[in-house]
């Protein structure tokens, strides 16, 4: 039977020294003895090859069981990392469940057999599930104080609605919790690590900063990581922190540090930092072997200070214990950790069919027809009968954009908007006598003014920032729109996008998801936009399993598919081309406040019978361009196919219209080599093979970079006369 413990008997104190009663130091013994023996079952499991993995977190066991001790399971918010067994041990996460993840069994309730052992989630104990990445998890925390926050003082934005993301979350607040977020010393040389001190310690937020030093990561040791090898010295200026270094070994100390951290937390006087002390009595992993580069002199030294032996030692010293009582103790604990990895090896396996299931979210898929109102929308807008309050003058797509953002957060209380310079002004006394700036692009421009700063404001110059704290909002229910400024610096974010955003839900078989959305410009065409303000890349992130991709091309869908994208419970990456926030091509009336566009359906902008042209973004109104020429001049009738969602697309428009046109053409921005265009292009010739008269033709830029000037950005970049010579040359094999 899986060893409970009540964390209220833990904390009694002895009436005559204000102490841990004996009990209590019974009782925190047998947490940290139990997780040190879960761990060395698990090496005899890998061992006996019957586990494929295992890291350990001995030596880590007091200060961990302390941690949980000081807080509360299912009332406070958890992030911890692959070492925080004990941790998640004294939470409630049995011996059982724990062999279940290292036996990588269907019914492992923290992934279902897709994570590694001691990568944690459990909604009960609200353990949002964490990753083998190192710091990206404290960004994480952040955002889930801020989310916390946000719901205190707001409630009536937890009710749930029908029809969007908001039906499928339970929000859970109380005005007082706290978040902990864990990490090891040498994960503290991370930039993620200081972005997530900046704001936690900018807004007061009530996380505590959990750093468990154990001198090492992996074999560098503290002082190659940390100037002056010690974190606490170089984090001491932080306002609004409180800062506690204690012995980590020392479960006693370590509980009374946490709880000094948890009432400044709880009081609202900001985030807590507690750097203690520890062990790593075992190498890092079993990959590891620490004997290759730590003496023999200190790791004796280290067995001094193991915080089993310590506590056995006080137990014995104090009369707490006998001998016998304590041998009997250890004794009845590994029977427990035995009889649990039995129970886990018993276990069924994950099957097969289970392989696909939370990659994205199985609520609300923005494909379905609830959100294919474009038709209906454009009719009666045909009629002049929705030209509202806002014109019916045909609008820009930075116009559109910014209408959607209005309408959904009018809708939406949960939304948040973020990012670089998205605020209107920060310094709020400021806006009565400014415009506001809203977005170097002014696509935010009025929303802080319209929703306040609580709702929308400017982050720091730190794009792993944004993303980050995004999915600590998301799993709490919030809907971050969160905005990249630039394309071209989003690689900052890269992590966080591919191993966090992105796999949360599949990660934890679907206990968690992140719906957020990403705004990003992207491309180029800007004459003079040069290297860093031209990438496109878009590819690199259709690779990303669990992340839609939306690309449009003109006003009207922008609006719409911006819709479909805050609305729908998976996170998305929403691309937005520079060079056509103000273009004349593609203006739209405003459609109003519940046109959207389900994603995966393909538009076709001109039809034609001889070559079907697949394309999208800013190369659409360049393929009409082409098209009409080659019309007017050649007779050849172009179907011109705007995928605009590239995650998913379209096959189905794809396949059609090549079984009409039997030629085929795949036109982006991005480069030729290895861009989104080679993927249409194989499946093409691989399904469409017996309906084709001619080969698969690709357009895209030169393998290059955008040049700054003019003639060079030109002739590096798609042209229409590029798109023409290909469609003459297609049409005359």
């Amino acid at each position: 039977m899986d060893l409970a413990i009540s964390s209220a008997r833990v904390l009694e104190t002895s009436p005559s020294t204000g102490k841990l009663s004996p009990q209590a130091l019974i009782d925190i013994y047998r947490l940290m003895y139990l997780s040190r023996r879960i761990d060395d079952r698990e090496i005899l499991l890998k061992r006996q090859q019957k586990i494929f993995f295992q890291v350990s977190g001995a030596g880590h066991e007091a200060f961990q069981v302390a941690a949980a001790l000081a807080l509360r399971s299912g009332y406070d918010w958890f992030f911890p990392y692959y070492r925080d067994r004990a941790l998640c041990l004294t939470l409630g996460v049995t011996p059982t469940e724990m062999f279940l993840q290292a036996v990588g069994a269907g019914t492992d309730p923290a992934s279902g057999g897709r994570q590694m052992p001691t990568h944690w989630s459990s909604r009960p104990h609200h353990i949002v599930s964490t990753s083998s990445s190192t710091t990206t998890q404290l960004l994480h925390a952040v955002g889930c104080a801020e989310a916390g926050r946000y719901f205190t003082r707001h409630p009536e934005a937890a009710a749930k609605v029908a029809d969007d993301y908001r039906a499928y979350q339970d929000v859970e607040f109380h005005g007082d919790e706290v978040v902990l977020t864990c990490v090891g010393e040498g994960s503290t040389s991370q930039g993620e690590f200081w972005e997530a001190l900046n704001t936690a310690s900018n807004q007061k937020l009530p996380v505590i900063f959990m750093v468990e030093d154990n001198g090492y990561a992996i074999s560098v040791p503290v002082e190659v990581n940390t100037p002056g090898g010690n974190i606490s010295r170089l984090v001491a200026n932080f306002p609004n922190f409180h800062f506690e270094e204690v012995d980590g070994t020392d479960p006693e100390a370590s509980l009374y540090a946490f709880q000094r951290a948890a009432e400044h937390c709880r009081a609202g006087h900001g985030p807590a930092f507690v750097h203690g002390h520890v062990i790593r009595p075992y190498s890092h992993s079993l990959s590891d072997d620490d004997k290759l580069y730590r003496s023999t002199a200190e790791r004796e030294a280290d067995a001094m200070r193991d915080p089993i032996t310590r506590m056995q030692m006080r137990l014995l010293r104090e009369n707490i214990l006998t001998t016998e009582q304590l041998t009997e103790l250890e004794h009845s604990l590994d029977h427990e950790a035995a009889e649990a990895a039995d129970r886990a090896l018993a276990a069924p396996l994950p099957t097969l069919e289970s392989i696909p299931l939370h990659v994205y979210s199985e609520h609300l898929d923005p494909v379905r027809a609830s959100f294919a109102t474009e038709q209906a929308a454009l009719a009666t807008a045909s009629t002049g009968k929705s030209a509202s309050s806002k014109g019916a003058a045909p609008r820009t797509m930075a116009d559109l954009i910014n209408a959607c953002l209005h309408d959904e957060m009018r809708r939406d209380p949960r939304i948040v908007v973020y990012g670089e310079d998205v605020a209107d002004a920060s310094r709020e006394e400021a806006l009565a006598e400014v415009k506001g700036k809203g977005g170097v692009f002014k696509l935010t421009a009025g929303l802080q003014t319209a929703f306040g700063s609580e709702r929308v404001f400017n982050s720091p110059l730190a794009e792993a920032n944004i993303v980050g704290r995004a999915i600590g909002y998301a799993v709490r229910g919030m809907k971050p729109v969160v905005e990249i400024q630039f394309f071209d610096y989003i690689w900052p974010a890269m992590h966080q996008l591919r191993n966090e955003l992105a796999v949360m839900r599949w990660r934890s078989n679907g206990a968690w998801g992140a719906p957020a959305v990403v705004r990003v410009p992207i491309g180029g065409y800007l004459t003079g936009g040069a290297i860093y303000h031209s990438q496109s890349g878009e590819s690199i992130f259709t690779h990303i399993p669990g992340l839609r991709i939306a690309f449009p091309s003109n006003a009207l869908d922008a609006n719409g598919l911006l819709r479909t994208a805050i609305r729908c419970d998976d996170p998305v990456l929403f691309l937005e081309h520079k060079r056509l926030y103000r273009e004349t091509y593609g203006r739209s009336p405003y459609p109003g406040p519940d046109f959207a566009i389900p994603f995966g359906k393909a538009r076709i902008v001109r039809p034609g019978s001889d070559i079907t042209l697949v394309t999208y973004g800013a190369v659409v109104p360049r393929a009409l361009q082409a098209a009409q020429a080659a019309e007017r001049k050649h007779g050849i009738q172009v179907e011109v196919l705007d995928l605009r969602t590239l995650n998913p697309y379209d096959w189905e428009a794809i396949a059609t219209s090549v079984r009409k046109t039997s030629r085929v053409i795949v036109a982006h921005e991005d480069m030729i080599s290895w861009g989104y265009g080679a993927e249409l292009a194989a499946r093409i010739a691989d399904e469409l093979f017996e309906d084709l008269d001619a080969p698969v033709k690709r357009i895209g830029s030169m393998d290059t970079f955008v040049a700054y000037q003019p003639v060079l950005e030109d002739a590096i970049l798609p042209q229409p006369s590029d798109i023409l010579k290909t469609i003459v040359d297609l049409r005359a094999f």
